[in-house]
Order: C-alpha cells, then sequence, then structure tokens
C-alpha cells in the first residue's frame, strides 16, 4: 500500500495537501518535505494554492475521519477526477470511504490513553512519522538525496 503511495505522489503533476488542527500541522510539515524532494505540492487554503486537476493527488490527513471540511475537500477532489488518498485513525470512516487509496494508523482503545496521549496525539505522532517514511521512500525512487533537498529548502533570514 505504501508503495502505491509513493507511487501516486511521485506521478502526480501536483500534490495538495489537506488537514484541519493538529492534523494540518502534520499536513504542512509534509507538503514542505514534499516540495524539498523536488515534487510540485500546496497546502489547501493558502492563498497561492492553485486549483486540483484530474491527474492531481490530494492527500487528506483527519484523524476522526468525519470532519465536515475534510469531507467537503474530499467531495470537490471526487468532482474534479483528481486521485484522493486519505491518512485517517477510521477506516470505516465518511473519508475513508471517499478515498482512491485508504492508510489507516488505528489504535486499539486503552483507558490509560487520555492520561498519556489525549485526543489525537497517538494519530498526529504516528502520521508525521509515516509521512516522513514516505518522503524517505520517494527519495529513494527519485534518486534524491539529503543534499538535493537542502538545495530545495527555504532560506530564512
Amino acid at each position: 500500500m505504501l508503495a502505491r503511495v509513493v507511487e501516486l505522489l511521485s506521478h502526480a503533476p501536483q500534490i495538495f495537501v489537506y488537514g484541519s488542527g493538529r492534523s494540518g500541522i502534520v499536513g504542512r510539515a509534509f507538503a514542505m518535505r514534499l516540495v524539498q524532494t523536488g515534487l510540485r505540492a500546496y497546502v489547501i487554503g493558502e492563498s497561492v494554492t492553485p486549483i486540483v486537476r484530474k491527474g492531481d493527488v490530494v492527500f487528506i490527513l483527519s484523524g476522526q475521519g468525519e470532519s465536515y471540511s475534510s469531507i467537503q475537500t474530499a467531495n470537490i477532489v471526487r468532482r474534479e477526477g483528481a486521485d484522493l488518498i486519505v491518512l485517517t485513525a477510521h477506516a470505516t470512516s465518511k473519508l475513508a470511504h471517499a478515498a482512491t487509496l485508504l492508510v489507516a494508523l488505528e489504535f486499539p482503545d486503552d483507558t490509560d490513553r487520555p492520561r498519556y496521549a489525549p485526543l489525537g496525539t497517538l494519530f498526529e505522532s504516528a502520521s508525521l512519522r509515516l509521512t516522513d517514511a514516505i518522503i524517505a521512500e520517494i527519495l529513494a525512487a527519485r534518486g534524491e538525496s539529503e543534499a538535493s533537498m537542502r538545495r530545495r529548502h527555504a532560506i530564512m533570514v
């Protein structure tokens, strides 16, 4: 399944990433790394983000997979004919059912979890690690390296 994620992302003319809340923060980090690998990636909701077209890939992160904004984004993506990769903690969610490709990070119920990892912390942490692993696979598939990524890294003053 992850090989298919890498394939879709690597060959997409444009990649769009969406998430709300803390999932959105992880999504922004992922989009930044995609750009640093040499791909054309945007964060949905930014003022400079172009429109999604057929052939593009949209990557949505949503722990619950039920947020209105994520589902509406998925509906637009499907209407436009783009591929939709969904990363969620709930494989039976509305968002999961809209996916072209579903990546589910499900965690068992645990009474201690709220004490150590409140709300979606496990999903968000795992999502960051998984998206970084996807970046590593994209680097390998494209023959890129950390050195080539650094050349595309934003220069902060």
